[in-house]
């Protein structure tokens, strides 16, 4: 049976997302110089040889039996690039790189790969059979989204890379702004609305489902993200010393650790410096501070605030002045305008996008660095787990992990959609991840 011709155009325009998607993948891969491909910039994390491979593999273990009805061409390739880590507990991973195929292997199996996948695609778009235990379409938006989840955690990963192991590209650090007016923004007590309904037409991964509204009690937050400028006065007044900021679990951590700043910042002598991708700048002060979860929290109560819940993030970026949880961040129906999608490598003043805010004064929501909040990772009401990919979200259930929102500037477009959510552990320092404060 033949696709309906609106379907057909659908996959047939996921399926160019998708090669656009490579296009990002394989551009990060080519800033590491090729002798420096087996390192690991991350402790916690593969080596980078590991994610050339886990990118297709990933599509090919999602797509070609389910759909396509492709059989397997090497099991043991398919198995060994299935699965990342994800850095909570349970040690540093102990391979060595003797342990991975030749990049000249990877890159035939990368290749192959593709080649049967386009093909058999083709052939389904173009009224050929297929398989339909899942919705092509539904499965298409999972290969691309996973693989722009990865474009991003890959540039936080080669920013962790030292600068003389990648090949450098044109820096694009943003002009000066004007200062910094920090202030608080009153956002009255109405509904928010969070999730997706499960009856839509709006892709969604499976913690986005299913909608609910809330309403809460009127809230401040602050109108900009906390700037480095900020967190500095935060150090000067000796935060990371004060065992009153901390939970018992974080000042372990930064004890053990010997955590005493940001981990994107450089001391050298009395000077604070900020570590871009490629080189190391003087401390820009308008520009987001970023941190973990344990930072970001401690800091709050040091300033007698708190990190907001994802409900009242939601409120605050998304809400309206009316008090209904209507989305209404952008009035002009386009695009919001902030730092994200790949445009630049690092961060831009907190307030260089004041054409971007939203109705209630809301700055710099979208894109320029995650934001923290309160929330602990958990299912919504009604939540099923993707039947072909159970442990995306639930494996993360744990109490462990935080939800983060909004974007940073390697996030794609499609996951800065008001729904997603973004979920992180609290001592996770590495990932383009900032907050800003509520008073409730």
């Amino acid at each position: 049976m033949q696709l309906a011709r609106r379907e057909w155009t659908a996959q047939n325009s996921l399926q160019q997302h998708l090669r656009e998607a490579r296009r990002q993948t394989d551009e990060l891969f080519r800033l590491v110089r090729p002798e420096f491909l087996y390192q690991r910039p991350i402790a916690e994390r593969h080596r980078i040889i590991f994610y050339i491979g886990h990118l297709e593999a990933f599509d090919w273990n999602l797509l070609s039996e389910r759909s396509l009805g492709l059989k397997s061409f090497s099991k043991e390739l398919d198995h060994l690039f299935a699965f990342g880590i994800d850095p909570v507990g349970g040690g540093l991973p102990t391979d060595v790189e003797s342990d991975w195929p030749a990049r000249e292997e990877v890159q035939r199996y990368v290749d192959r790969i593709r080649e049967q996948l386009d093909s058999s695609l083709r052939v389904v778009l173009q009224g050929g059979p297929a398989k339909n235990d899942f919705s092509l379409e539904q499965l298409l938006h999972v290969a691309i989204e996973h693989r722009l989840m990865h474009a991003e955690t890959l540039g936080y990963m080669l920013h962790q890379l030292p600068i003389e192991q990648k090949i450098r590209t044109t820096a694009d650090h943003a002009s000066l702004s004007a200062p910094v007016e920090a202030r608080m923004i009153q956002i009255p007590a109405g509904a928010v609305t969070l999730g997706l309904r499960s009856d839509g037409e709006v892709f969604g991964w499976d913690n986005e489902y299913e909608q609910h509204t809330l309403t809460l009690p009127a809230f401040e937050i602050d109108q900009y993200k906390v700037t480095n400028g900020d967190f500095q006065k935060f150090i000067e007044a000796g935060g990371y010393s004060d065992r009153s900021f901390w939970s018992d679990g974080d000042w372990d951590w930064i004890q053990q650790n010997k955590i005493a700043h940001p981990g994107f910042w450089r001391q050298h002598g009395a000077r604070w410096f900020q570590r871009t991708m490629f080189e190391e700048v003087p401390l820009p002060l308008a520009w987001p501070v970023y941190v973990s979860q344990a930072e970001a929290s401690a800091y709050a109560r040091w300033a007698g605030k708190e990190l907001p819940t994802e409900a009242q993030w939601q409120r605050a970026a998304y809400g309206n002045a009316n008090g209904s949880g209507k989305d209404n961040a952008n009035r002009a129906g386009e695009p919001i305008r902030g730092n994200y999608d790949f445009r630049r490598w690092d961060p831009t003043p907190v307030n260089a996008f004041e054409d971007g805010k939203n109705t209630l004064g809301l700055a710099d929501f979208v894109g320029n660095g995650w934001e923290w909040t309160s929330t602990r990772f958990a299912p919504f009401p009604g939540f099923e787990a993707f039947p072909f990919y159970l442990g995306y979200s639930a494996n993360f259930f744990d109490n462990q992990h935080y939800v983060m929102k909004g974007g940073s500037m390697r996030t794609a477009a499609c996951l800065t959609r008001p729904t997603f959510r973004n979920w992180f552990q609290p001592h996770y320092p590495h990932v383009y991840a900032g907050f800003r404060c509520v008073k409730n």
